[in-house]
């Protein structure tokens, strides 16, 4: 049940609606139906991401800090203006900004050729800046490199002079091996434009990395979860920077003190683009609702498209609801106006039937 009382607190938490609205815009839209239906309502809203796309956003309007922007290299070695948040002795780093697949074209796509080299450039710039302890938002990637380019710009950079004293935090929810039929290329790499051959080619050459750097090290990474993040960057920093791997909403919610913000809260709202079974799987709905289920606080889930509700609730999720009317094109629900529009409808109509 909605706990009410005299001053009702209302958390958004809401992740990006890809191709359609940011995580901050989806908060806002549901702020603004939380308001059409409760006028004295406290709304707190929390951008979110699971270190994909909106990730140093995330941080950023949660924690603060400067974005220091600079020119790296694209996926294609081409120059692009990218950021990374620094906040003290910490940088938060979303690789999409310098090794995303948005940065091509669907015709400039591919993995054979693309390279993290620019991510590395980031690294290099904060560690430089002071920063020594680098949280990485590992999704999005153009890339199936294993982190070679990265490696190779973090040498150009401090050669003769490995970085030391540097902590590394992954956030990633892929668990997945560097290699084989569940590794980096054969899952994530025909995404990124490889064809079946290109498969092939990137799986052999990732296991041939492996295994040299294994034979140098004294120590084999290609196997722990997550080491098939991101084109395999994931097991470059695993390997060669000693880095931990951790759910990115967990570390989030515990960089924000998410339990804390939870006190007095009636009701929290999160969502996504479409929510299914796998939702329950490690995704970022399921993080905040089970920090929410911790102080029995429910929780509501809005998504474009939802299939296996029933799995859903019985899960813990007070109430499920797809946001789009019965029979609306995607392309139509796609569109900004039209999901901010279907997304205050939605919240103003389940707050007024609670």
């Amino acid at each position: 049940m909605v706990r009410r009382s005299n001053s009702l607190k209302i958390i958004t938490a809401i992740d990006s609606f890809k191709g359609c609205l940011s995580s901050a815009e989806a908060n806002q839209t549901a702020a603004e139906g939380i308001l059409s239906a409760y006028p004295h309502a406290e709304v707190v809203q929390i951008p979110v991401s699971d270190g994909g796309e909106g990730w140093l956003e995330a941080f950023s309007q949660t924690l603060g800090g400067s974005t220091v922007e600079l020119t790296v290299a694209d996926p294609l070695m081409r120059p692009v203006r990218a950021c990374y948040l620094l906040r003290g002795d910490t940088a938060v780093v979303e690789i999409a900004q310098a090794s995303g697949l948005t940065l091509l074209t669907s015709e400039e796509r591919n993995p054979l050729r693309t390279t993290s080299y620019g991510t590395g450039q980031l690294i290099a710039h904060a560690v430089k800046n002071g920063a020594t302890h680098i949280i990485v938002g590992l999704g999005g990637s153009a890339t199936s490199d294993c982190g070679r380019g990265m490696l190779q710009a973090l040498q150009d950079a401090f050669l003769p002079t490995p970085i030391v004293n540097v902590r590394f935090t992954l956030a990633s929810d892929v668990t997945n091996p560097l290699c084989g039929p569940q590794g980096a290329a054969h899952i994530f790499a025909p995404q990124k434009g490889a064809t079946p051959e290109m498969v092939t080619i990137l799986d052999e050459q990732a296991r041939q990395f492996a295994e040299e750097s294994a034979r140098k090290m004294g120590y084999d990474c290609q196997n722990q979860p997550g080491a098939g993040a991101a084109g395999g960057l994931g097991y470059a920093f695993l390997q060669y920077l000693h880095a931990a791997c951790r759910p990115g909403i967990q570390l989030l919610l515990e960089a924000i003190h998410f339990d804390e913000l939870l006190k007095g809260t009636s009701l929290v709202i999160t969502g996504e683009g479409r929510a299914d079974a796998q939702t329950l799987m490690g995704k970022l709905p399921s993080g905040i609702l089970k920090v929410a289920q911790a102080q029995g606080i429910p929780t509501i889930l809005l998504a474009g498209s939802v299939s296996d509700k029933e799995t859903l609730l019985q899960a813990g999720f007070y109430r499920v609801e797809g946001i789009n009317p019965p029979g609306l094109p995607l392309e139509e629900a796609l569109k900004k106006k039209v999901a901010q529009g279907n997304l205050t409808a939605t919240v103003e109509r389940l707050l007024l039937s609670l």
